[in-house]
């Protein structure tokens, strides 16, 4: 599937309508942006293999892990990446759901979930 960057856009916020309300109401403090692709060094970073797709990141501080005394130096990010995520869809209505898929399972790294109750609610 290959589609604009502001049609990608537009799909993004179609795609955070669909979110629950309990995760949509964390988007409050937080950006959102798309990038095409992951860096090389992001993907190091991650220890992703080449044979590993990813969607999106969460950037920042997860709550669990924040000080009342000492507040994150850098906002909450999730960066959405286009390319993959249009890799792997075959239509507008799938690629709604992924990027709803993805930016949930981002905001619970940023809620400090773990991957074991991401998979329990569905979005492993």
């Amino acid at each position: 599937m290959r589609i604009s960057r502001n049609e990608f856009e537009d799909t993004v916020e179609k795609a955070l309508e669909m979110i629950p309300e309990i995760f949509r109401a964390q988007l409050n403090n937080m950006t959102i942006t798309v990038e095409d692709l992951p860096s090389q060094d992001l993907l190091r970073e991650m220890e992703m293999s080449p044979d590993e797709t990813l969607f999106g990141v969460f950037t920042g501080v997860p709550l669990p892990e924040r000080s009342v005394t000492e507040p994150p130096l850098y906002p909450d990010v999730i960066i959405i990446f286009r390319e993959p995520l249009m890799s792997a869809c075959q239509s507008f209505k799938e690629l709604e759901e992924e990027i709803a898929i993805t930016v949930v399972h981002e905001l619970a790294h940023y809620l400090g979930l773990s991957e074991e109750r991401l998979e329990e609610l569905g979005y492993g």
